[in-house]
């Protein structure tokens, strides 16, 4: 196991009516405050004039930010910077998903920068400070309500890239699993492969001797697998929801990270995918781990193995090693076909004709991963045979 530091200042207020209480956690921070959402469908549900109810009853001023897209942009992160600046907002309330949340906390570190904001996301600076932000989550996927890391894409160039350090953390997320009823069966298991996805990135380590958190990465995996199976049959079923909702906040809130070294190379992978065509994120990382994970399995059978066995219940049986190793990501991959997703490029209608930009980009600021370090020519490859 390794050193670790693990802190998370995120209060999490979680349960049914929980967003009713927005009004008071808000009003500990701010009477001005930068309301910042996606579309129309927070507006549709009624959950907007419940939100505004509760503002308003605190004595709360708010101006609003919305047209949040997924892979949220640095153009309107840009004019959120500038509407903070001229209205002396220092407080931001984001409602909805990773991708609000993601921009809010884009928003929330660049108003006190001189520079670019966009320098947080090319390594050319760290931020020390930042706007709090606060979260009505209503999509269980990203983890963002919890985590300090925010991806945000340029258009120019179509450049997708991640911030994460721990000073982005919000000051409070509130977690109504009732606020997913909503969604689409679709969007819902986007956000289950999501959470899975953040769940395996920390799982395959080379470090040695993490037993707890393995069987803390297990025991989560297992719980989202057979909960989103239950959403299958039974969308309304508010107990399932909750506990995918509480386990994407759980995949990648930092308690996962502790005393190992995840890998991370799929994800950045599937930033260049999402970042040129535009897909959501869970339906790319579910076309593109299936061909990571056999190219790279070699490099810690043993790990692989476990995965199998653990998570997959495949049977110690098979005649080796990485016959089982195999067998468990057969098994994954037919999980993700059973809840809707793709597992290849190709049923995401995407091209092979950009795979060779796509890599360039991917290493440009080195190999990326862990278990195994990928240079140009391996992120290629596990393109070319995500197909």
């Amino acid at each position: 196991m390794e050193n670790f530091t693990f802190e998370n200042k995120t209060k999490v207020i979680f349960g049914k009516e929980t967003h009713l209480q927005v009004g008071r956690e808000v009003k500990e921070y701010s009477k001005n405050i930068l309301l910042h959402y996606g579309g129309g469908s927070i507006k549709k549900t009624g959950l907007y004039d419940r939100i505004i109810t509760s503002l308003e009853e605190e004595g709360i001023k708010f101006h609003e930010l919305s047209g949040v897209k997924p892979n949220p942009r640095l153009s309107l992160v840009r004019e959120g910077i500038e509407l903070c600046k001229k209205e002396n907002i220092n407080f931001i309330l984001a409602i909805g998903g990773g991708s609000v949340i993601d921009s809010a906390k884009a928003i929330a570190t660049g108003v006190l920068y001189d520079g670019d904001v966009w320098d947080f996301y090319t390594n050319k600076a760290t931020p020390e400070q930042t706007l709090p932000v606060g979260v009505v989550l209503t999509i269980a996927a990203a983890g963002s309500e919890g985590s300090g890391s925010s991806v945000i894409t340029n258009e120019d160039g179509w450049y997708k890239r991640p911030l994460d350090t721990d000073v982005i953390k919000p000051a409070f997320s509130i977690l109504n699993p009732e606020l997913t009823y909503s969604l689409p069966k679709y969007q819902t298991m986007c956000g289950v492969t999501d959470i899975m996805s953040h769940i395996i990135e920390r799982y395959f380590t080379n470090v040695n001797q993490t037993d707890l958190t393995d069987r803390l990465c297990e025991a989560a995996l297992k719980t989202v697998i057979n909960n989103g199976r239950i959403l299958l049959r039974d969308p309304d079923n508010y107990a399932a929801r909750a506990e995918i909702m509480w386990a994407g906040t759980l995949a990648h809130n930092g308690l996962l990270d502790t005393g190992r070294v995840g890998d991370w190379a799929t994800h950045m992978i599937e930033h260049e995918v999402s970042g040129i065509y535009d897909v959501t994120h869970g339906a790319g990382l579910a076309a593109l781990f299936p061909a990571w994970m056999r190219y790279v399995k070699n490099e810690n059978l043993d790990r692989f193995v476990q995965f199998a066995v653990r998570v997959w219940d495949v049977d110690l049986a098979f005649d080796n090693q990485e016959e089982i190793a195999l067998e468990g990501i057969r098994r994954f991959e037919k999980f993700l076909s059973e809840i809707g997703m793709p597992t290849s490029l190709s049923q995401l209608d995407i091209p092979n004709d950009r795979f060779d930009e796509m890599a360039k980009k991917c290493v440009e600021f080195g190999p990326i991963g862990n278990l195994k370090k990928l240079n140009e020519a391996d992120v290629l490859h596990v393109l070319k045979h995500s197909c």
